[in-house]
């Protein structure tokens, strides 16, 4: 087992497939369309879905942007990383992952309802508590750990396989769904109107509806986790991407247009059957299922009911894929051990999708009440994560001088700025969109946070993170905005409780408290002074803020220039002026850094390898000096070349020595083959020639750096002699 890039296997299909059954999972058949119909109508829903299409579609451009820039797996975490740097990357890992176990979470959880609603209460044994409402049966849990392990071990088998299988589940789903959808179509079901929520206005529907999209499309994006694993060229992905939004969009529109089109003969509407939804139970709770059945009869309902089967199966591989490849990257960065980023003999990283099992392990039995919170908070989690993916892309485009993409990430950026807003203040442009438990638990997985970003602080040996003061300030800013947005929630639920409270208890006596609607009025009246408030303390905060970043940026540019001074100095000293790479000084500090490291027991696995030039005094000794300093320049740019992400030091005439971490450690084995291949190549063309040794460090036997330089030069001196042997130039 060891760290390395992984393999291609992934086809265009999978990629669609892997896309598709990631976004739409048990909710798109059984929640979305009654959530959605009941806040905005088959109109308003459907429009709205179109809107949040074209704009997943823009995303998607910013996507397909950054899987060309950076073709490793991490998705939305790398290119935060490589845009921004190692913090931002971090912050956006945060709540990528939970996003995912979230989705994951809501799907597992999902099997033992689907249970109840198509074979009985098989699983409904053994009740060992309610939680916040919802009785929990062991059953039930264990049902939906034993899913999560079975499909965890079927990721860790043959990739190929498991891309069949979605290919083959996202096709039940798409033809399943179409086809009672077309048979709706001419079956005389009934009326679809109201074709929007009376007394509402439209467009505050369709708005709606568009802002909550994120959390519809969540998941398309899987596909950005696995670029290392493509059997296609990158620059297709914007298609396959697209293709998904496409195919998810019109599943949603068909499920919602099939739950309206047939209803109970005692409801005279479509929205008198969603409203009592809550008291119905079997196929007549599911608007979708009833509607096969009305048109279909047993058939239909079968058909759909393996539908919903393909749903569930689907996301949960894909969210497994997706979270162990985020897994894979954070490990490789140091944010997980690095044995999470080890890979299988099938080429999976294994170890990531056993973490994933065992933090799914104890959800089923916090019950669907609080899991329903988590789920909640994935739409401000995909909102965010959509807006730093448009962030980098604007970014790294304007670098490269590609201003078309670079005005989509700011069009990407600008919305999902705005659909934050819009989610975050609820009684200034809707009444929530999350319940009052989410907000609270979106502060406590930030804050949780801070705490991991401590503990990777301490074990980062790179000194990577911990440079960017702004973002922090920015997520404490956003802990404070949530947690008063929690508390005003909070509030007004408890003054509505009370007043609840209070008529139940004078209308029990036969009293009438409410009249005329006064404390209907009052209540009303009470949460816009909040929101008001809640308005004007953002607003100071906000102020506040900016003035500090202000006075921030101005210390930092100072600070900067006094920097740059210092650093043009220190620049000189370490800088070999010959061939541009780090000095032999460079290399002392770097060997006294790494001794402190090794005695305080903070040192992470690393190689050095020691690289010496094969036939320099020839070169000198025949074609002069001249020839021989632009022999060491060819000499250091191959190096460099070949070890493109680690420092690399001159410590003498012809000798080169480089620091291996990170995901050129990972690597290795294949870089040094690398070198010794394009060296041997190098001895018939009249090319440069470079020897190269390799040692790792080996904890609790290397008391210093020095040791694992002396093994490296020994084995730089062997592979010379055999490179000597091949017809190479030597100093003798």
């Amino acid at each position: 087992m060891e760290q390395k890039k992984l393999t291609p296997y992934l086809s265009r299909t999978g990629a669609w497939a892997l896309a598709l059954g990631t976004s739409v999972g048990w909710g798109s058949l059984v929640i979305t369309a009654n959530t959605y119909l009941s806040q905005a109508g088959p109109l308003g829903s459907v429009l709205g879905l179109m809107i949040g299409a074209v704009i997943m579609i823009v995303i998607s451009r910013c996507y397909h942007y950054l899987i060309n820039c950076f073709p490793d797996c991490g998705g939305a975490y790398s290119y935060a990383r490589d845009a921004f740097g190692y913090d931002q990357g971090f912050l956006v890992a945060w709540f990528l992952m939970l996003t995912y176990l979230a989705m994951l979470w809501a799907n597992a959880t999902a099997i033992p309802l689907f249970a109840r609603y198509f074979i009985g209460d098989v699983f409904r044994f053994g009740r060992m508590y309610s939680l916040f409402g919802y009785d929990v049966y062991l059953g039930e849990a264990l049902i939906s750990v034993a899913a999560v392990v079975l499909i965890a071990l079927l990721c860790c088998m043959d990739r190929k396989i498991t891309s069949y299988i979605m290919i083959g589940l996202a096709a039940v789903i798409s033809v399943v769904i179409t086809a009672v959808f077309i048979v709706s179509l001419f079956g005389g079901g009934g009326s679809a109107a109201p074709y929007l929520i009376p007394d509402t206005g439209a467009l505050r529907q369709i708005l709606h509806i568009a802002v909550i999209s994120p959390w519809a499309f969540i998941g398309f994006e899987n596909i950005s986790h696995s670029t290392e694993e493509f059997k296609f060229k990158r620059k297709k992905s914007f298609g396959i991407l697209t293709a998904a939004v496409i195919s998810a969009t019109a599943l949603y529109a068909f499920i919602i247009m099939l739950s309206v089109s047939a209803f109970p003969p005692q409801y005279a509407t479509w929205l008198e059957y969603i409203a009592d939804l809550g008291n119905l139970s079997g196929i007549e709770a599911l608007p979708a299922f009833y509607a096969a059945g009305h048109y279909l009869g047993q058939p239909g309902i079968t058909a759909l009911t393996a539908a919903l089967a393909a749903l569930i199966l689907t996301s949960l591989i894909g969210n497994i894929i997706a979270l162990s490849r985020l897994f894979c990257a954070m490990a490789r960065d140091g944010i997980l051990p690095k044995r999470f980023a080890e890979t299988n003999s099938h080429g999976v990283p294994h170890r990531a999708v056993i973490l994933i099992a065992c933090l799914s392990a104890v959800i089923p039995f916090v019950g669907r009440t609080a899991i329903g919170w988590i789920v909640d908070v994935t739409t401000l989690g995909a909102t965010l994560i959509y807006g730093f993916v448009s962030a980098s892309a604007a970014r790294l485009a304007r670098t490269r001088g590609d201003t078309a993409d670079r005005r989509l990430g700011i069009v990407g950026l600008a919305v999902m700025t705005g659909f934050m807003l819009y989610l975050l203040i609820p009684n200034l442009f809707t009444t929530g969109s999350m319940e009052t438990e989410s907000y609270f638990l979106f502060v406590v997985w930030a804050v949780l946070g801070f705490i991991y970003f401590r503990v990777t602080l301490r074990r980062d040996g790179e000194k990577r993170f911990g440079k960017s003061i702004i973002v922090w300030i920015a997520l404490l800013s956003l802990i404070l905005f949530v947690s008063l947005v929690w508390m005003n929630r909070s509030m007004i639920e408890a003054t509505t409780d009370a007043m609840k409270h209070v008529q139940s208890h004078y209308l029990a006596s036969g009293i009438a408290v409410d009249e005329g609607g006064f404390i209907t009025a009052e209540l009303s009246a009470l949460r816009t002074t909040n929101a008001r408030s809640v308005i004007v303390v953002v607003a100071l905060f906000a102020l506040s803020l900016g003035v500090l970043l202000n006075n921030y940026a101005l210390m930092s540019r100072r600070a900067q220039e006094s920097e740059s001074q210092l650093s043009a100095a220190r620049d000189a000293i370490n800088r070999d002026q010959l061939t541009g790479v780090k000095s032999k000084h460079a290399w002392s500090e770097k060997e006294q850094e790494a001794d402190r490291m090794i005695q305080s027991g903070a040192a992470d696995e690393f190689s050095v390898a020691v690289c010496d030039i094969n036939g320099l005094k020839y070169v000198n000794d025949t074609f002069g000096h001249k020839a021989g300093d632009d022999y060491i320049r060819s000499a250091a740019m191959l190096i460099c070349e070949i070890f493109a992400h680690s420092p690399v030091y001159r410590i003498g005439g012809d000798e080169f020595v480089v620091w291996l971490s990170g995901r050129d450690f990972a690597s290795r084995g294949d870089l040094i083959s690398e070198l010794d291949r394009r060296s041997v190549g190098n001895i018939s063309s009249g090319g440069v020639v470079v020897s190269v040794g390799v040692s790792d460090w080996k904890k609790g036997e290397d008391a210093d750096l020095h040791a694992v330089f002396v093994r490296a030069d020994a084995a730089m001196y062997k592979r010379k002699q055999e490179l000597k042997a091949l017809g190479a130039k030597t100093r003798e």
